[in-house]
């Protein structure tokens, strides 16, 4: 780094000590013996020469000014010692005196002393400890005899007044950070020392704002005091993608880059450092999160490389990229689907745009089953990042609502819920941590028996198990949701909030003409803790409440059923009851146990808040459901590739226990 000093005609001009008869052995009359280096001038070009006469001094390592260093006395056994009759201190002729606290630090700082002797070596010295005050720009020692020893008289050329201290190259540089910095400083006799104190707290500011890129490469002064600081803040250049190998390089065996599925615009446009912009370690920090929650990439980094301007920097984003692509394959026997197999299909990265395409398929004896999926998490160039998704789907699943004793028809079994249909919805943030989302999907629901080969419109109390009363229904639903998301980590958070809410108003058409509107909302909070001492870890108090309810039309089907892994742990799924309304409560303790293994105490509440009665049928009080109940245990998370696997243990109200499992946390 280079630093120019401008202060004065002469920075560093000589010291210079006249002999007296009493040194004659030591060295001539009138040689010098004691002398500062005096660094010779160098042309500036034009372009760049200030508006005043400059001194640039040699390149160094951080922002330092050059102090005079002792020249080397000649090589003697012994020096000459001669008695200090007197020492003064003065200015060059046509100077004002010194003040006298700037003279006191003079005495202060010398071993010349009355009555004292000196030698060559230690003038020098005395020099040297002058210029280190950081006061002076020129000092001369010159001693003359007189009748009762060496009279010593040091001649001292001040700094001036230093009026201002400015800076040039600056955009994130905050407003008053150099007033504070050096406004202490104006006005008075400039300090060399207390300057360079000033510039590294002033690159210290940038450091711990996150610019570690920043750097005061120049100090310009001029002979009236003004100061002015060069700063490069590290404007980046440019941003380049480059793909990593498995032997960790960007180049293969020919020297050739190594070339990746991913597109580099879907790296890019996660990034919110810009060219033309200053680098920031924290910016780029959030920025790599964002780009390895794509969960296209197994490894990634930075790397910094100057620029054609030797202030500016090139970012590399350097990634390696994993496989994004799957494809199984089974088969099973089942006693209500008969002998059935299954394929999926799984790419996450589809012609490298971070599109996911998904199908699974079930072909049975009895049913046919497929869930085919496309997500584009970005559309194109759309500035507020819109996100598509849309799907075709078969999906039969058995019902908790009207499960045994009471089935359906002459069948004492639970029924299936079959749902033929499509959907699409888009997503958007609305905020850092606000999304929104508008959909709509189209469903035909036919319920059957549990052998799925005959659709039934009652349970075998003659209660409708439809809206329509046929066993068959359409719904077209206008789907709305929002969600403002707190925690400070969505994967495993020890503080913040997340809340959600949910609204489907149906529009009708079809079997059944269903007109509702469900809404549902979700409040997390959590809190760190300090509990046990025997693991390293988070340790979290966490809160959920939930509660929703059905406006309008109700399908027996679509109440909200409670108990289960996802609702009142301790209780088998739906066994607590199925209403139009309802709320649960949790609380979880959760605690690191060792490495990879969390663990968690829980207690889970729910309640239909008497609104059994208004599904049509009542199937649950048809089953004698208690409609509200408690459950409580232990769980053990285990953090995989795939996410935190849960395994829970849960004892309910009703003197029943359950093992439940799932991957991610409960809420």
């Amino acid at each position: 780094m280079r630093i120019n000093l401008l202060l004065f005609t002469a920075i560093a001009a000589s010291s210079t000590l006249l002999t007296s008869p009493l040194l004659a052995q030591a060295a001539p009359a009138r040689q010098e013996i004691a002398q500062a280096p005096t660094p010779q001038p160098t042309t500036t070009p034009a372009s760049e020469k200030p508006a005043e006469p400059s001194t640039p001094i040699p390149p160094s390592p951080s922002p330092t000014f050059a102090l005079p260093s002792a020249t080397p006395a000649p090589a003697t056994t012994t020096e000459t010692q001669v008695l200090v009759g007197e020492v003064a201190i003065k200015t060059p002729e046509g100077q004002p005196p010194l003040p006298p606290e700037l003279e006191q630090r003079i005495y202060d700082a010398i071993a010349t002393k009355p009555g004292r002797t000196v030698t060559r070596t230690q003038l020098q010295s005395d020099i040297n400890a002058v210029f280190a005050t950081g006061f002076f720009s020129n000092v001369q020692a010159e001693p003359e005899d007189t009748d009762i020893g060496v009279r010593v008289t040091f001649f001292v050329l001040p700094n001036p007044v230093l009026k201002s201290v400015n800076t040039e190259g600056t955009k994130v540089l905050e407003a008053g950070v150099v007033d504070r910095i050096f406004g202490s400083q104006v006005g008075k006799i400039t300090n060399l020392k207390d300057i360079q104190t000033g510039v590294k707290e002033l690159e210290k500011y940038y450091q711990d704002k996150g610019y570690v890129l920043a750097q005061i490469v120049d100090i310009k002064a001029t002979p009236d005091g003004n100061i002015n600081l060069v700063v490069s803040e590290g404007v980046i250049e440019d941003i380049k993608v480059a793909f990593i190998n498995e032997d960790g390089k960007t180049v293969d065996k020919e020297g050739k880059p190594v070339t990746g599925t991913t597109r580099d615009f879907i790296i890019t446009r996660e990034l919110t450092i810009k060219e033309g912009e200053i680098f920031n370690k924290n910016t780029v920090q959030g920025d790599l999160q964002k780009v390895f929650a794509l969960g296209l990439f197994e490894d990634l980094n930075i790397g910094l490389a100057p620029g054609t301007d030797p202030r500016k920097v090139i970012v590399t984003v350097n990634v390696k990229e994993r496989n994004t692509g799957s494809i199984a394959a089974g088969a099973g026997l089942s006693s209500s689907t008969g002998l059935f197999g299954t394929v999926s299909f799984q790419q996450q990265n589809l012609g490298g745009n971070n599109q996911k395409l998904g199908l699974d398929i079930q072909v049975g004896e009895r049913e046919l089953l497929f869930d085919l999926n496309f997500t584009d998490p970005w559309l194109a160039g759309d500035p507020n990042r819109t996100s598509f998704t849309a799907n075709i789907f078969n999906r039969s699943l058995f019902s908790y609502i009207f499960d045994s004793p009471i089935g359906i028809g002459v069948d004492n079994n639970s029924p299936r819920i079959n749902r033929l249909g499509t959907g699409f919805s888009f997503s958007r943030p609305l905020g850092p941590a606000t999304t929104a989302s508008l959909g709509l999907r189209f469903e035909r629901v036919s319920i059957t028996n549990s052998n799925n080969n005959e659709i039934s419109a009652t349970d075998s109390l003659g209660n409708p198990l439809s809206a329509s009363g046929t066993g068959q229904d359409d719904l077209l639903l206008l789907q709305f949701a929002y969600a403002t998301d707190q925690r400070d980590n969505p994967i495993k958070p020890s503080s913040g909030s997340v809340f959600r809410i949910a609204t489907e108003q149906s529009i009708p058409v079809g079997l059944g003409s269903v007109f509702l509107n469900r809404v549902r909302a979700s409040y997390s909070h959590f809190f760190p803790v300090k509990f046990l001492n025997f693991s390293e870890g988070n340790q979290t108090l966490a809160f959920n409440f939930q509660a929703g309810t059905v406006i309008g039309t109700l399908p027996p089907y679509e109440a909200f059923q409670l108990g289960g892994s996802n609702s009142v742990r301790g209780w088998d799924e739906g066994k607590i009851g199925s209403g139009r309304s309802f709320g649960i409560f949790s609380a979880e303790y959760r605690f690191p146990v060792f490495n990879i293994v969390g663990g968690v105490l829980f207690f889970d509440y729910g309640t239909d808040l008497g609104s059994a009665s208004s599904v049509p049928g009542n199937p649950a009080g048809a089953r004698n459901k208690t409609g509200n109940g408690a459950g409580y245990g232990i769980g053990v998370r285990v953090q995989s590739p795939l996410g935190s696997i849960r395994v829970d243990y849960g004892i309910g109200s009703n003197g029943g226990t359950q093992f439940s499992f799932g991957l991610g946390e409960k809420f």
